[in-house]
């Protein structure tokens, strides 16, 4: 009986010590950073686009800069507030809002000024078209590895049974 309780005792401890270690390396394999994602993100644009070489190197190194700038400013709180506000809470709420849109706006047109050095306006339309489409396949490519991985570990440790 003890025996049984120490072998209980000992697998229970080495569970609790493998998980832990096992999902951090998961982890860390499999999320991009911002940087990697914004980056990863322009190389298909660019593919989808065909740039040559030269003009999709421009781009990529545009694109995340522009990102980065985007991601500087942070992002504005766009549900309203549970509680009531006071007029001029709500008021300067929306000024916030304009604010932080005005700032976006103001990104926007310094990049199209950029890209404008090497992209037709067309190409950049285009560019602007790709974004969230492209975002959107990462976003799904992202989820579905990340089932497929955890369905893998979950039928690994079946086979170990």
């Amino acid at each position: 009986m003890k025996n049984l309780i120490r072998l209980m005792l000992l697998a229970a401890t080495i569970f609790a010590l493998a998980v832990p270690a096992g999902a951090q390396q998961r982890k860390t394999t499999e999320r991009l950073s911002r940087e990697q994602l914004a980056e990863k993100q322009a190389q298909l644009i660019a593919e989808k686009l065909a740039f040559n070489p030269e003009t999709t190197k421009k781009f990529i190194d545009t694109y995340t800069r522009c990102q980065k700038e985007i991601w500087a400013l942070g992002t504005t709180k766009s549900k309203s507030p549970k509680r009531q506000l006071t007029e001029m809470q709500t008021d300067s709420l929306i000024r916030a809002r304009f604010n932080h849109s005005q700032k976006l706006l103001d990104i926007r047109k310094k990049y199209y000024a950029e890209y404008s050095k090497f992209l037709a306006p067309s190409q950049i339309e285009k560019v602007y078209s790709s974004e969230g489409k492209v975002a959107k396949k990462l976003s799904q490519r992202a989820k579905r590895q990340s089932k497929d991985k955890c369905q893998a570990a979950s039928k690994a440790k079946r086979k170990k049974k």
